[in-house]
C-alpha cells in the first residue's frame, strides 16, 4: 500500500491507496452528459421586401409593428377595406400569435411587409387611407 498526504481546500488529509496489479480493470465509462437539442438554424434572410405600392411621405395611417417578431401572415391585400380592430397582420413574437390590427377604417394603400419577414418594433407594416 502507499501513503499520500494530499491537500484539499487549505486541509491535509493522509490516505493510503492500495495498488492494484494484474489485468487493469475495465475503464468505467461516464455517463454522458444530457445533450440539448441544438436550436433550428435561422433561415437565410430574405431579400428586402418590394412594397406592393408605394406609399406617399405622410399619407394614410401606419399600423406599425408593436414588438419585434416574424410575420405569419398577412390578412389583407392592397385595395382592401378594412374596419378600426380589423386583423390585418399576425406577427410571432415570444413563441405566441399576435393580432396586429387596423388603427382606422379605410383602404389598404400598402404593404410594406412579406410572409415570413422579420421586424422590429415600430417598423410600418401597413398603410391605411
Amino acid at each position: 500500500m502507499k501513503r499520500f498526504s494530499v491537500t484539499v481546500n487549505g486541509k491535509a488529509y493522509d490516505v493510503a491507496v492500495e495498488e492494484i496489479t494484474g489485468a487493469a480493470p475495465a475503464p468505467v465509462a461516464a455517463a454522458p452528459a444530457p445533450v440539448a437539442a441544438a436550436p433550428a438554424p435561422a433561415p437565410a434572410p430574405a431579400a428586402a421586401p418590394t412594397p406592393a405600392a408605394t406609399p406617399v411621405a405622410g399619407a394614410g395611417e401606419k399600423v406599425q409593428a408593436p414588438m419585434p417578431g416574424t410575420i405569419l401572415d398577412i390578412k389583407v391585400a392592397v385595395g382592401d377595406t378594412v374596419s378600426r380592430g380589423q386583423t390585418v397582420v399576425i406577427l410571432e413574437a415570444m413563441k405566441m400569435e399576435n393580432d396586429i390590427v387596423a388603427s382606422c377604417d379605410g383602404k389598404i394603400t400598402s404593404i410594406l411587409v412579406s410572409k415570413g419577414d422579420t421586424v422590429n418594433s415600430d417598423d410600418v407594416l401597413v398603410t391605411i387611407a
